[in-house]
């Protein structure tokens, strides 16, 4: 009994760090203006709390706002999480007696610093406590602040957006890249490892942590080969299994480490995340990456939420399209698009498009496996994502359930008289890093004849693609303009793909209509997207400037309209025709966008700042000769 009072202890302190981690403020409300956390000792000093609980303290009462209350019951032992869940609810039934206040959200929380903490979350919908969620998969972190507010606006338990503070799961990817590492992992396998957690914990029932290493990593692939399984995709357990070192105890190491990765996954709500609108396993991925040269030396860079949904946004991707991306990844452009289609169609709309309209290919196996788990949490592992080199295959059109789809052919056997299947192409290709790469104009080509004319094709390529001579040229010159429209060219952060050093931009192209001589381009330079470096990673900043967000409507309408004429802002945006007598066929922003003519008080400031410059540097100079 003490050593489970023990343990209940230490799961008081592991609440209240975590309730701060979310935003909580978690001093007490009768001693501070901005206190948010009652302790178990402090709740009744509150006369309505105290009121309706006479002497019963739940272990912390969070305070809501004047009205509402969020009630946290813990025990010491993970298997009691049921028992800690219905005391908090009868803890809030409670309290619901009053007429002055209410218990609206309450949190069971389960277990120990050794064994790890799980927690389940509901909130007060029509006199009931129902599990929040969100899209159906259970929250399973405590709720933050944000969270509250937002179940509280909407008055019901399943939400209807999740964010995912972008800080808090690179935090997270971290913290289990160490976790992972500590267990000697591998880190070209720690992507795979991760996938077959992910894929084990799509079932609502725990796994039994208490067992040996060797069942408890079985059990593990089981329950993931078992979700690949039904959703006929079998052939990629392979390159997740789990595979135990033979040392016993390394093999307890390495348990350990995946029992400390699943309940940190829980701090994030991995299954609602995984839902939602965030590429969370190619956040991992990159995380996991970055430690070796996997990612540098195959080209891979994982292109940014925000830049995902802008693409999707411009391009209007429907329930009507088909969605093509020949180098996928980790699904990023299939997951925004998804997701957009999922918040504008009806779910018969839906249905048809994730089953039969979302096709990708990625060349890495361990990578495509990514992209299929990516889609399975969002409904549908059958959707047609396939590990091949996408420049022996083509897509051609064809019929299912009366609707119009597309399927994979090897290039070989085509014959040149099939129908056209895709209208919309979201892709990133792998950059070409050294001379015997493939050029990512290829994939761009490959792409492009893929689609049906009047299509619409978004890439991200290196500036060089837009610039360089040689076959780059070549390939602007001969097959981009006289087969296609270049309708808009967008020049992106620098250190967008930090810390891969790569200057690139955002191509726009409609497909099968040759290039017409008084047919304007749209010129961006976007240099700023709301993000800030810091600490070795891009995160969203409030004091940024975001490009994205003005250019986003000019876009649309160009595509929609081509004699629509944004106003022209020197080294920014301008809409004109392409220099026909440029023998470089140079196709960047810097090379139409008008310069920009400084006033008097900016040549002021920079003289200023030059003068500085120069005077340090003479101070230094002067120091080191004297040394």
């Amino acid at each position: 009994m003490v050593k489970k009072r023990i343990s209940e202890f230490t799961s008081y302190i592991y609440i209240k760090q975590e309730l701060s981690k979310i935003g909580w403020n978690t001093r007490n409300p009768a001693r501070n203006l901005d206190g948010e956390v009652y302790t178990q000792q402090e709740c009744l000093d509150n006369k309505e709390i105290g009121k309706q609980l006479i002497r019963h303290k739940p272990e912390y009462v969070v305070k809501l706002n004047e009205e509402n209350y969020y009630i946290i019951e813990a025990k010491g032992s993970l298997h009691e999480i049921d028992k800690a869940f219905q005391e908090a609810i009868d803890y809030a039934n409670k309290i619901n007696r009053s007429k002055i206040i209410k218990a609206s959200i309450i949190s069971g929380v389960a277990g120990n610093d050794e064994d790890g903490y799980v927690v389940r979350s509901a909130f007060l919908e029509d006199e009931h406590f129902e599990i929040i969620n969100y899209h159906g998969k259970e929250i399973t972190s405590l709720v933050s602040k944000e969270l509250a507010n937002l179940v509280l606006s909407e008055n019901k338990a399943q939400i209807s957006k999740l964010e995912i503070d972008e800080s808090q799961l690179l935090r997270i990817a971290e913290r289990i890249n160490e976790i992972l590492h500590s267990g000697s992992i591998n880190k070209d396998e720690r992507a795979s490892v991760m996938s077959a957690i992910i894929l084990s914990m799509i079932d609502n029932t725990k796994p039994n942590y208490k067992a040996d290493p060797i069942v408890f990593v079985k059990d593990i692939n089981n329950r993931a080969e078992n979700v690949l399984l039904e959703n006929s995709k079998r052939e990629f357990f392979k390159h997740i299994e789990i595979k135990l070192p033979s040392n016993k105890d390394a093999q307890i190491k390495y348990k350990k480490s995946l029992v400390l990765t699943i309940f940190e996954l829980l701090k994030i709500n991995i299954k609602a995340a995984m839902n939602s609108g965030t590429d969370v396993l190619g956040k991992f991925y990159e995380v996991f990456l970055k430690y070796g040269n996997g990612a540098k030396d195959i080209g891979i860079v994982l292109t940014p939420r925000h830049i995902t949904e802008f693409a999707v946004k411009i391009l209007g991707i429907s329930h009507k399209d088909i969605v093509y991306d020949p180098t996928c990844g980790t699904g990023g452009f299939l997951v925004a698009a998804f997701d957009h289609v999922r918040n504008t169609a009806t779910k018969m709309q839906l249905e048809d498009f994730r089953k039969h309209k979302i096709f990708g290919i990625e060349q890495q196996p361990k990578v495509a496996c990514l992209a299929i788990v990516n889609m399975i949490f969002r409904g549908d592992g059958k959707n047609n994502i396939i590990d091949n080199d996408c420049l022996s295959q083509a897509l051609i059109h064809t019929i299912i359930n009366n609707e119009d789809s597309a399927e994979f052919l090897n290039k070989n056997k085509i014959t040149g008289k099939e129908k056209k299947a895709i209208t919309k192409v979201l892709m990133n290709p792998p950059f070409a890093l050294k001379d015997k790469d493939e050029k990512e104009f290829n994939f761009v080509q490959h792409a492009l004849d893929q689609m049906e004319d009047g299509g619409l094709l978004f890439a991200i390529v290196p500036l060089s693609v837009m610039l360089k001579g040689g076959s780059y040229k070549t390939w602007r010159k001969n097959k981009l303009l006289p087969e296609n429209t270049l309708l808009s060219v967008v020049t992106l952060p620098d250190d967008l793909f930090y810390p891969v050093g790569v200057n690139t931009c955002a191509i726009i192209i409609k497909k099968g209509i040759p290039h017409k001589d008084n047919q304007n381009v749209l010129w961006i330079r976007a240099l700023n997207d709301g993000y800030k470096k810091l600490k070795g990673k891009r995160l969203p900043n409030s004091k940024a400037t975001n490009d994205y967000s003005k250019i986003e409507n000019h876009i649309k309408l160009f595509i929609q309209d081509k004699s629509y004429q944004p106003k022209n802002i020197p080294e920014f945006i301008k809409a004109c025709k392409i220099n026909l007598n440029d023998s470089l066929v140079e196709l960047s922003p810097e090379v139409y966008l008008d310069s920009h003519i400084p006033s008097n008080s900016e040549i002021s400031t920079d003289t200023e700042r030059l003068i500085r410059e120069y005077l340090a540097f003479l101070i230094r100079n002067k120091k080191e000769s004297n040394e």
